[in-house]
């Protein structure tokens, strides 16, 4: 009995470390990219970083192109929940059009944060727009131009509000072009209001 009980125990503690010792990687990585870009985020400095051995870094993320998409996957789910679960105007409660503003100037700021490691990941795959964190977010997008009133194929319009928010072509417009990222953001802004009139406004988010 005594062992039974120690095993089963053992798992929640066990899942916890993981989660733990994940994070200390993912959160040394961000650090890296923060501080010398995504071409200084390889497996060996990231160890470095966290204070553990190469070899764990490898048996979390296998390669550098997993590390690259957990970084990914964790900024988009902090994002997601953000939306889905966090207050207003971001968050459900405001009106349509005013978390739609609220999402690209939130996005745009992932991008400048993590930019490279975005823009590498694109380029890196093609599929990019049938894959889980697009899609999760052209559902987010979609969901609130119909509440919105707007008419038309939500899914064209979804996508065409999405565009410019690439990391690519942020990070040319901000790296070659030598625009602001407030500059990119009221852009995407004034974008967004004259596809969603102000009567949208009048609508409430029900996610």
């Amino acid at each position: 009995m005594g062992p039974a009980l120690s095993i089963v125990d053992s798992e929640p503690a066990e899942r916890a470390d993981a989660a733990r010792n994940r994070k200390l990687l993912l959160d040394a990585a961000v650090e890296l990219v923060r501080r010398d870009g995504a071409d200084a985020l390889t497996m060996d400095a990231v160890a470095k970083q966290a204070g553990v051995g190469k070899g764990t870094v490898f048996r979390r993320f296998g390669n550098r192109a997993g590390l690259m998409y957990a970084l990914l996957d964790e900024s988009d789910r902090n994002l997601q929940a953000a939306y889905m679960f966090g207050p207003p105007p971001l968050g459900p409660g405001a009106p349509p059009l005013e978390r739609l503003v609220a999402y690209g100037r939130a996005r745009l700021t992932l991008t400048e944060i993590e930019g490279d490691v975005l823009r590498a990941a694109t380029i890196s795959s093609p599929d990019r727009y049938a894959g889980p964190p697009y899609n999760l977010t052209k559902t987010h997008v979609s969901i609130l131009l119909r509440q919105a009133g707007i008419p038309g194929e939500i899914a064209l319009i979804a996508d065409a509000l999405l565009a410019p928010l690439d990391a690519s072509l942020v990070l040319h417009q901000t790296r070659q072009l030598g625009f602001t990222l407030a500059q990119v953001g009221d852009n995407w802004e004034a974008l967004v209001r004259r596809v969603v009139p102000a009567a949208g406004e009048d609508h409430r988010a029900v996610e």
